[in-house]
């Protein structure tokens, strides 16, 4: 073997390790001045992570004196006003890699102004390191960035007291420390929290264990960020697989592109297409370099399907058994970036997956004071503030709790007018009905509402949803089948939107009418939820494509209503 040979293979060898090696992405934060950037320096520093020029442009450029000869923070800080102010303002993103594992770190200004940039960061990050200066202990702003990864889905905090050096080391300050952060950090519900003191200028604790406090038992930094665990985070039991764009190079090839956004996907696995609810099965997994066994996040790949489904972007390819909520209202917590405050009579873009779809907030239910996680009314989010809300979309959107599912359970808001990004957003699965203060209204008088049993006194039957699978002619049909046998009927045709149909059966049988829902498969996703909607025995699934003709359907849904002893009283 040759020397050019062997030096490609070598090279190849090299890129196949790092490719195999995991990624772990984390931020800084803190409050000003505990020393972000300066850590995140020492970390590069200490690792073998900086190139030589860069050492060398960072020790002429040094004017910050206590920092010594090198002024680690101008590895990260790298605006003008940044360097001459010796903070930071915006997010800066470096990478570095050790034999374990490769890093992208997101160093995020500590200013409360900035804190719509520390959450830009926050929003694709795997763990944070807050930090604590030893000498002021835990601030304001500390607690507003923990308070902001936790509500970004952030499983993993690391603590980490700075300046220690400057405090002779003391273990009683860092303990005293531990304790406070303790205490405002249980409602946080942090499953993975880690203490560690630090002295970043001189490099204790961050790449090897510090000979100036061998009171802590716990490994160094470096070690930490190489070991924690971070498979388990990812959500690779329900599939979600967004579609951004439809390839069809040939007339014999079509297929779908996108990136997965959780689970596995596997050819031969199920498929349910949204909002359509058709269903199919992945014939292959395609990608520039060949067919795949199998795709998961964050995989681009292109999705073939063995039937000629009609699919497009902004459509979601999901599990059967495991669907998201599809709805066209949800209830979110917002991280609001604008300038100008939240106007609830502004009509807003929301940016989900692939989808834009546009919405309204319809109301605040309460905005968070990040320090003392107290919930005050509001009507209106400002720069920086963060509170829940109800938002309306014009179109269905698929969603799931942002806990489970970090990247369906996300979102941004963007103003129609500038195209600027004015919020982002959690999806928190809560009915948004039960905070809604029309509802809550309604509520209140209940005791002058009509009953159940008087308005089906006055119809002379109870109300039923009849869910019909064969036509709007078979459906229309039944309508007047029953009617002629004393029945109050109504019947909804086939609307574009499945939400639509029914919001519209809810009103309708919560008037009293037998409803028949002419549901072909494009609605079979809603099914589920219809049925929910109604009262134990008062749904009939009717497939038509059983009876061999509209009579025997006909009888058969009369037979089911008299069996379940929902006669007129009036015939």
């Amino acid at each position: 073997m040759d020397t050019v040979t062997r030096a490609s293979t070598g090279i190849e060898a090299f890129l196949r390790r790092e490719e195999e090696k995991d990624l772990l992405r984390f931020i800084t934060c803190g409050s000003v001045d505990d020393g972000k950037s300066t850590l995140i320096g020492r970390l590069l520093y200490d690792s073998k992570g900086v190139y030589e020029d860069q050492l060398s442009a960072i020790r002429k450029a040094t004017v910050n004196q206590s920092a010594g000869a090198m002024d680690f923070a101008l590895l990260t800080d790298g605006l003008r006003a940044e360097r001459e102010q010796g903070i930071t303002i915006d997010v800066a993103y470096r990478y570095f890699s050790t034999p374990r594992r490769k890093f992208i770190i997101a160093d995020t200004p500590g200013h409360e102004q900035y804190t719509r940039n520390m959450a830009t960061g926050t929003s694709t990050a795997n763990l944070a390191i807050v930090l604590v200066d030893a000498r002021n202990g835990v601030l304001a702003q500390s607690r507003r960035h923990a308070f902001i990864a936790s509500l970004l889905g952030i499983h993993h905090l690391v603590v980490a007291v700075n300046k220690m050096d400057l405090v002779g080391y003391s273990e009683k300050v860092f303990e005293k420390i531990c304790a406070d952060f303790l205490s405002f950090a249980a409602p946080l519900q942090l499953s993975d929290l880690y203490f560690i003191p630090v002295s970043a200028l001189h490099g204790d604790n961050i790449v090897t264990k510090s000979e100036s406090m061998p009171w802590f038992g716990g490994a160094s930094l470096l070690h930490h960020l190489e070991t924690v665990h971070i498979a388990s985070d990812r959500n690779l039991t329900e599939m979600r697989f967004p579609v951004q764009l439809v390839l069809r190079p040939t007339h014999d090839f079509r297929g779908f592109a996108g990136q997965v956004a959780s689970g596995v996907l596997r050819p031969g696995d199920p498929v349910m297409v949204l909002p359509s609810g058709r269903t199919s099965r992945v014939k292959s997994i395609v990608t520039h370099e060949g067919e795949l066994a199998r795709a998961f996040p964050p995989m681009s790949v292109t999705v073939c399907l063995e039937d000629e489904v009609d699919v497009s972007r902004g459509n979601m390819l999901v599990p059967p058994s495991q669907p998201p909520h599809v709805t066209r209202c949800i209830d979110a917590r917002l991280v609001w970036m604008g300038d100008q405050p939240l106007d609830l009579r502004r009509q807003y873009i929301i940016k989900h997956s692939t989808q834009w779809v546009k919405a309204q907030v319809r109301y605040v239910r309460y905005r968070v004071d990040v320090n003392s996680f107290q919930r005050h009314p509001a009507t209106e989010l400002k720069l920086n503030e963060i509170g829940t809300v109800v938002i309306d979309t014009h179109s269905p959107i698929f969603v799931d709790q942002y806990r489970r599912n970090r990247a369906t359970g996300s979102f941004i808001l963007v103003d129609p007018i500038c195209n600027a990004t004015v919020a982002a957003g959690m999806v928190t699965g809560r009915d948004p009905k039960l905070s809604d203060p029309a509802i809550q209204e309604v509520q209140t008088l209940d005791a002058e509402r009509i009953s159940t049993v008087d308005r089906q006194k006055r119809v002379g039957h109870a109300s039923v949803l009849v869910w019909l699978n064969g036509g709007v002619q078979l459906a229309f049909a039944v309508e007047s089948e029953l009617f002629k046998r004393g029945y109050l009927t109504h019947t909804i045709a086939a609307q574009s939107d499945g939400s639509v149909m029914l919001e519209l059966a809810q009103n309708l049988t919560a008037a009293g009418l037998v409803t028949i829902c002419a549901a072909d498969f494009l609605y079979e996703v809603e099914k589920g939820r219809a049925k929910a909607l109604m009262a134990l025995g008062h749904f009939i699934d009717v497939d038509a494509s059983l009876f061999s003709s509209p009579e025997e359907a006909v009888a058969k849904i009369t037979e089911i209503l008299v069996q379940r002893r929902i006669v007129p009283l009036h015939r």
